[in-house]
């Protein structure tokens, strides 16, 4: 074997063992969001703002880190880019189906619920939302459902 190609199987096994060794994501925040976009500022609206999706999807949420629960496609069902105030943001669904709510907020931190919306629905509430991109799955337990999405500052 030659220099280079040694150094270059090197490199290949050294990639191989970080692909390996880095924990799965159960999402893409990267992809599209399936439902599309909006960038909202403080005092939006009207208010609460909502968005027609299905939830659910092929991969469980459990795989992300804290109590996230419920099936979820690989891209965001909806991205928001908030530009932050005084008030709370809440993100909160309803179904007929049970859904629950997994978000990758400004702070690269997860945050889940399911239920905490009453019934079979789900709600995250951030009590001084930071400026910044809010990726929303919105998952399924027990099969997908038509949902609505609705993103208020109203308490």
């Amino acid at each position: 074997m030659t220099r280079l190609s040694t150094t270059a199987a090197m490199a290949a096994a050294a990639f191989a063992f970080i692909a390996v060794a880095s924990p799965a994501a159960a999402q893409n925040a990267g992809l599209t969001a399936n439902s599309g976009e909006i960038t909202l500022n403080a005092g939006f609206t009207p208010d609460p703002y909502r968005v027609s999706l299905v939830s659910g999807g092929s991969i469980d949420g459990g795989a992300l880190p804290g109590a996230c629960v419920g099936m979820i496609s690989d891209a965001p069902d909806f991205e928001v880019t908030y530009s932050g105030g005084s008030l709370p943001l809440t993100f909160r669904t309803q179904s007929s189906g049970d859904t629950t709510l997994i978000i990758n907020g400004p702070d690269g931190n997860w945050y889940c619920d399911d239920d905490s919306g009453g019934g079979v629905n789900a709600r995250v509430t951030f009590r001084n939302a930071r400026a910044g991109t809010y990726d929303i799955w919105v998952g399924a337990i027990g099969g997908s459902a038509a949902t609505t999405l609705l993103i208020s500052e109203l308490p």
